[in-house]
């Protein structure tokens, strides 16, 4: 699976503008409103601030990857942001982030769930394609660089 395939324009943001971990996380979750029921979106939103409450999902190098799984959803879902101005995110290299990669799926595909977080990591550690991101203006640009990043990174 692909991670552009994944992302929609209405899911993919080039300038959001959020004050803090929370409004992120909302924003994020709420996009997907449009793909998954509403009872369900509300489930997604507590999975993933569960999982935050964890440990941090702030993995450096400016980047979140919020994740959650729960067992109404049927299929994995994502959505992208490229933060107006960097936010702190509590992220293991105590910096704030700017991009934020949200993942969330069926309680039931743990391998596929891992296996997309790994690719979402390999992907956004490449600090050309991070910049090459930060220079999009339309979220149809972004899901593009991300199409053309993975034909790079991951043919063969």
């Amino acid at each position: 699976m692909n991670i552009f395939s994944l992302l929609d324009p209405q899911t993919v943001f080039s300038a959001l503008e959020v004050n803090d971990k929370a409004e992120i996380l909302n924003k994020l979750v709420s996009s997907l409103e449009g793909t998954i029921s509403e009872g369900e979106i509300e489930r997604v939103r507590e999975a993933v601030i569960e999982r935050e409450k964890i440990m941090s999902t702030g993995v450096g190098k400016g980047l979140a990857i919020p994740h959650g799984k729960t067992a109404g959803l049927q299929e994995t879902y994502a959505a992208f942001a490229i933060l107006d101005e960097p936010v702190d995110y509590e992220a293991i290299d105590d910096k704030p982030v700017n991009m934020v990669f949200l993942l969330v799926g069926p309680q039931s595909s743990n391998s596929l769930h891992i296996k997309l977080l790994s690719r979402i990591s390999r992907l956004m550690n490449n600090k050309d394609f991070r910049d090459s991101l930060r220079e999009c203006k339309t979220s149809e640009d972004i899901i593009e660089r991300f199409k053309d990043e993975e034909h790079v990174s991951f043919s063969g």
